[in-house]
């Protein structure tokens, strides 16, 4: 899908992307204390180190912070997994390092991503959709991942399992964002990775295909 692009007056595209990325972390913290609406612009602009002026040298109005925001995350999940699709190995541990990947990214982005989902009702309707496609590509990647997989004869899936199996990584990722008021009481983030990857492959291990169900073995 095409890239939205937001206007610069700045071409130097290097210092669009630096300033950009000021004005993303000053406006996550305010979008969650205030929310997007009663956040101004010439507060985001302070909260990033700037005058109002040069904010709008970068952007052209709030809503396009916003959507910055967002695009940020699928950014950031889509490279790490391209990585693993690069190489193509079709390996159940190749399967569990792009989950791993993923869930690293959602926790470094926790706060952007809780902003994402609370204020997304605010954009427009031309970049509403956008977002809600990005989400359906980040989850698009996992389905290719476990294709490589299945034809690699790694794992047995029909294509409709394939598709609730990806859609269900990316859900578990986000658990950790959602919940982490409690979860990251009990566990640190490598122990939410590997126990949530291993109900994934054993939960599920050894039931046949023959009875419409997954099955993880080779």
């Amino acid at each position: 899908m095409k890239k939205r692009e937001v206007q610069a007056s700045v071409k130097d595209e290097r210092l669009v992307k630096k300033r950009r990325d000021e004005m993303i972390k000053g406006a996550v913290s305010l979008f969650k204390e205030k929310g997007f609406h009663r956040t101004t612009t010439r507060e985001i602009a302070k909260a990033a180190g700037f005058s109002i002026g040069t904010l709008y040298e970068y952007i052209r109005t709030k809503e396009d912070v916003l959507y910055l925001v967002c695009d940020s995350i699928y950014d950031h999940v889509s490279d790490r997994l391209q990585e693993d699709l690069e190489h193509k190995q079709g390996t159940l541990e190749s399967l569990k390092h792009g989950i791993a990947n993923y869930f690293r990214v959602i926790d470094e982005m926790q706060e952007e991503i809780l902003v994402m989902y609370q204020e997304t009702k605010s954009l427009n309707k031309e970049a509403l959709p956008y977002v809600l496609k990005k989400e359906i590509e980040m989850a698009d990647m996992f389905e290719k991942l476990i294709t490589l997989c299945v034809e690699n004869g790694e794992l047995n899936l029909t294509e409709k399992q394939i598709k609730i199996l990806s859609h269900t990584i990316i859900v578990e990722g986000q658990m950790w964002s959602f919940r982490r008021w409690t979860l990251q009481k009990l566990f640190t983030l490598e122990e939410y990775i590997e126990m949530q990857t291993e109900y994934l492959f054993s939960g599920i291990n050894g039931v046949s295909q023959d009875d419409n169900e997954v099955n993880f073995s080779k």
